[in-house]
């Protein structure tokens, strides 16, 4: 949802509502911001009638000189010295008013006599029945929220069960929920068409076969790649992953075999699909479970994942489509000769471009309105390309994240862009940094290009009033990928008209002619955008925070990143025309779409 408030001492808000968190920004152009300290963020839940300041950490040091660990703040006395603010702790389906404070003075006294600016607006709900519905993990651990509450002991380490499940729940954030709601509701004769990558969470398998009980009818597609190797330095056998642990967790949970597909062909490539299709009894195909979500414990309570829920029987039925094709383990098999293998896998490439061509993408009428489906492997740079210029061809904002690195395609299409261009965000893994090895060929883009990064981090150390947090390597349910393991890309997300991209594959050349994978691009719908948008900022702010403030650690004398709020004006120097924090600002300011 998108609203605005009316224009009161000159200024604006804009907001843009997710599922639970609300994403704002406030137009000053026209308002005396001379000696503003920062605003005073008062929310009201409609449904409870509850009425408070929002909390914060940041303090003026007359007031607070020595802020530890255990200081939390009112913004009534510690306001917000932003124009672009979020709310990460709202409840789904609810309704809330705001009012932004403006405050001027001192730190020892405030004037709070300017008339606060107000405004409405809903969240999403978190099940709905319409086309859409989008579900984030929590995807942060490494967070002060989870030291609070548990103690930087990661869930196995927790002895309570009781507070070991809160806090499996606190990280999941319902993911697992919503897949076991897709399981659930099947009855005798519905049949379910899986296709997974990994197959390790046992409480899915569970709930796989409990509808096998019911007489479901239940087929899955798993990874069953013999990519086994032996490691030289520690002088060991590897064993096939995920093949060898999906076995296991098969015949701990007791689904037979006959369900099971085993995808072989093209060892060297993976299986990395992760939906379900759904059809009932009598019927066509009518839904999708898709995203990035491996069927893992560290694909549900670690690294950040989204979960696609689609009602749409045209999409359900490509799927189908696509999952017979796979259900015959198409491709090179071991044992094939060369040209035997290539002859396999350009046919299996063949009948998946029959789904979906191949396509070029120049300007945004080239994407039909509604979903598309893009299904891999395929032939040719095509769709790596068409990903690379829709990102690139943003009029306002583009947003990407990113597990494995930036493609040197993307790189090379931002590396001309300037101060004029769109803003664009990544969201990596790891920093993109030289290496040994290609210090001499990387190539580095930053605000230059109008792009900013944000990447995977914790804080490793106390730092004034932030504590030490758990490391991803405590928390102990990743071993791969730790932070970022989402695929979605968002352009002009503020339009009334935006694109989302969201699956599997993890825009690179592998993902789109080797592995098996999926992606949706949705054109049009603001509900998806709004969703996907404001999860995006909850998770680029709090990776970006501590890359910044890993580096405040080193220097803690630099007085561009104190932990105290500014009482000279230079927070507002920030927002001078040109600079990020104004084009942040002017994205909501031309924000469309309005209800």
């Amino acid at each position: 949802m998108r609203a605005k408030s009316d224009l009161v001492s000159g200024y604006t808000v804009y907001a843009i509502s997710g599922v639970n968190t609300i994403s704002f920004a406030i137009d000053f152009r026209q308002a005396d911001t001379a000696g503003l300290l920062g605003f005073a963020v008062e929310r009201l839940d409609q449904q409870s009638g509850n009425r408070r300041y929002i909390k914060g950490y940041k303090v003026f040091k007359e007031i607070i000189p020595d802020p530890n660990e255990d200081t939390v703040v009112s913004t009534e006395d510690h306001p917000v010295q932003s124009f672009v603010w979020d709310d990460f702790t709202c409840k789904d389906n609810s309704r809330y008013t705001y009012w932004f404070h403006p405050i001027k003075g001192t730190p020892n006294a405030l004037d709070r006599s300017a008339d606060p600016i107000a405004l409405e607006i809903s969240t999403e709900p978190l099940f709905s029945d319409q086309e859409h519905d989008v579900f984030f993990n929590r995807g942060v651990a490494s967070s002060q929220a989870y030291r609070i509450r548990f103690n930087n002991l990661g869930p196995k380490d927790i002895q309570d069960p009781v507070k070991k499940q809160e806090a499996l729940d606190w990280l999941s954030r319902e993911l697992d929920e919503a897949m076991f709601a897709f399981v659930d509701r099947c009855v005798e004769g519905d049949k379910l068409y899986c296709c997974f990558y990994e197959f390790r969470y046992r409480p899915l398998l569970d709930k796989l076969k409990l509808a096998l009980d019911r007489r479901v009818k239940v087929k899955i597609i798993i990874d069953a790649k013999d990519n086994s190797s032996y490691d030289t330095k520690k002088q060991k056998d590897v064993e096939a992953f995920p093949w060898r642990d999906n076995i296991r967790f098969i015949e701990a949970a007791g689904i037979p075999m006959s369900a099971i597909i085993e995808r072989k062909a093209n060892k060297s490539n993976i299986q990395h699909n992760k939906f379900m299709v759904y059809k009932p009894i009598g019927a066509v195909a009518k839904e999708v479970w898709t995203g990035s979500t491996n069927i893992s414990d560290g694909g549900i309570h670690g690294q950040t994942n989204v979960g696609h829920w689609v009602r749409n029987e045209a999409v359900a039925e490509k799927f189908l489509a696509y999952w017979n094709i796979l259900s015959a383990d198409p491709g090179a098999q071991a044992g094939d000769d060369k040209n035997t293998g290539m002859a396999k896998n350009k046919e299996l490439k063949l009948a998946v471009e029959d789904l979906q061509p191949n396509f070029r993408y120049t300007r945004l009428e080239d994407i039909a309105e509604g979903i598309t489906t893009v299904f891999s492997p395929r032939r040719g740079p095509d769709v790596l390309e068409s990903y690379v210029k829709m990102l690139d061809s943003a009029r306002s904002v583009s947003c990407i994240t990113l597990a494995f690195g930036i493609n040197k395609l993307f790189k090379e299409a931002v590396l001309d862009n300037d101060a004029t261009s769109a803003v664009t965000f990544f969201l990596l893994e790891k920093e993109d940094a030289p290496t040994e090895k290609n210090k001499s060929t990387f190539v580095k883009i930053g605000y230059r290009q109008n792009v900013y990064q944000a990447f995977g981090n914790y804080l490793k150390d106390s730092l004034y009033q932030w504590a030490k947090e758990i490391s991803p390597q405590k928390l102990g349910v990743n071993k791969h990928v730790s932070y970022i393991h989402s695929k979605f890309l968002l352009v002009d997300p503020l339009s009334s008209d935006p694109l989302v991209v969201t699956g599997s594959a993890n825009f690179s050349t592998a993902s789109t002619n080797s592995n098996d994978e999926n992606m949706l691009v949705i054109r049009g719908n603001m509900r998806v955008a709004d969703i996907y948008f404001t999860e995006y900022n909850r998770i680029f702010n709090h990776y970006y925070f501590r890359s910044v403030y890993n580096k405040v650690k080193k220097n803690a004398a630099s007085k561009s990143q104190s932990p105290f709020l500014d009482t000279s004006g230079a927070w507002l120097e920030k927002y001078e025309s040109g600079t990020f924090r104004y084009k942040r600002v002017m994205a909501y300011a031309t924000m469309q779409g309005f209800g």
